[in-house]
Parts: C-alpha cells; structure tokens; sequence
C-alpha cells in the first residue's frame, strides 16, 4: 500500500471516530446497536453464572436465598403495613396525603464513554424519559438518572451534572449537593446561620422528590462561607468501583 492511500485510509478513519464522538445523529444507532449487544451478552454471562451456581452450589445457594427471601418477606409486609397505617391516618384526618413509594431494580449495561466513570447506561424496562430519578446502592445515595436522547443514563455522584436536595448535620441545614469530577463532593448554598461542622453526616432531604428523606450521602470534610452562604466538602459513601445493579427510585410517595 502507498503512502498516499494510507494517508487516506488514516484522514477518513479519523473523521469517522470524530463524528461517532461528537455528533448524537451519527451516535446514536451506533450506541443502540452496541448497548443491544451488551445486554444480550450481559444476560448470556449471567446465565452462565447461574447454571455454574446452580451446579456447584446448589444446596448452600438456596438455603441462603431461602433465609434472604424470609427477612426480605418479612420487611415488606412489616413496611405495607406501616404504609397503610399512615394512609389510613391520612384519611382519616381529611388529608389528601398519601404515601405509595416505589423502587426498580436496574442494570448497568456499560459506561457512556471509556474516560469517564461517573456515566452510565442503564437497562430500565418501561423508561419514562419525562423526568429526573434517584439512584441507590446499598441505601446508599449513587447518583441521578436523566434521558439521554430518551435512554436511562446513570450520572453517578462525582458527575458535575448530578445534584440533589440535603440535609447538613444535626441541624438539617439544606442545601444542594453536586459532584465536581473529583474524589469528594460540594453542598452549596447552605445559609450562613446554620451551625455545621467537620464530621456531620449529610442526607437527602426528599423536598426535590427525586430521594426519600434520610438516605445517606456522606460526611462533612470541610467548610467555607461566603457571601452569605456555607459550601461544605462531603466525602460520599458511596465509593463502588464496579456497579453493576442499582436502585432507582420512580416515586417517592
């Protein structure tokens, strides 16, 4: 082969790396097309999984999931039946209050781009791409999910996109937390005449419907004040290198 036809071949196939890159028209059915093979090759490897299992571990396998699905049992019935008290309640006084959460179980299909950890394709059955949902591991607080040209796309906690409403220390300081692509996360505009300090733990607060109240984010590194607010360093829980499966909340009440 001459030069000039390398020359070539190199120029076209660098304009077409950098068109599947930057451009969402071309990207797109590339992206369908390869998130289609990984979740068949996903769900091909954890059959494999299974079967080994299954083989193997068969006896001591069941019995665990047996006293798993008995403690799992119980908490449910324990929480519908705490759910149904309180709308009774509701009821009862007139309020048009009611509580009904409910939670999916997803699967990661892979990152949106080889450099960047924090994003990630998610395999939900009956996406609703018409709004933000919170994403747990471990009831622990992992990220966002937003519609990415109408996909499930996970921005994990240190994604700079990915922000929720908290609750600082004992006071329960509001605030908004963020990812800032780095190891550690940022509460902003927490007003000045809350009291909080290193070691405080940080939790959702639940008023931007995307968590439940409570669920845990992390713990004060640090504090600055400026201008009459308070930015807070966080150090998040959540520090998984290999998620795989998650929680996203659909609906808090």
């Amino acid at each position: 082969m001459n030069k000039g036809l390398l020359g070539f071949f190199s120029i076209f196939i660098a304009l077409l790396v950098g068109a599947l890159y930057y451009t969402d028209t071309i990207q797109s059915p590339f992206i369908s097309a390869l998130n289609s093979v990984k979740t068949n090759y996903h769900n091909s490897i954890e059959f494999v999984q299974k079967t080994i299992n299954e083989h193997f571990f068969q006896a001591r396998h069941i019995t665990e999931l047996e006293n798993k699905l008995q403690k799992y049992e119980n908490n449910h019935l324990v929480m519908q039946q705490l759910a149904s008290e309180i709308n009774d309640l509701f009821q009862e006084n007139h309020s048009s209050l009611k509580t009904d959460p409910k939670v999916q179980l997803v699967r990661t299909i892979s990152y949106q781009k080889f450099a960047d950890l924090n994003r990630i394709w998610l395999e939900v059955p009956d996406y609703n791409s018409s709004r933000v949902y919170g994403l747990t591991y471990k009831e622990l607080v992992a990220g966002i999910v937003i519609s990415q040209n109408g996909r499930a796309l996970g921005l994990l906690n240190k994604d700079i996109k990915s922000s929720y409403a908290v609750y600082v220390g004992d006071t329960k300081a509001p605030g908004i937390a963020h990812g800032n692509s780095a190891e550690n996360l940022i509460v902003k505009f927490i007003p000045a005449w809350f009291s909080i300090k290193e070691g405080d733990e940080v939790v959702t607060s639940g008023l931007d419907e995307i968590f439940f109240k409570g669920l845990k984010v992390g713990t004060v590194v640090s504090v600055t004040k400026s201008q009459g607010y308070q930015d807070a360093v966080i150090e998040p829980y959540y520090k998984a290198n290999n998620p795989n499966y998650f929680h996203m909340i659909k609906k808090i009440k």
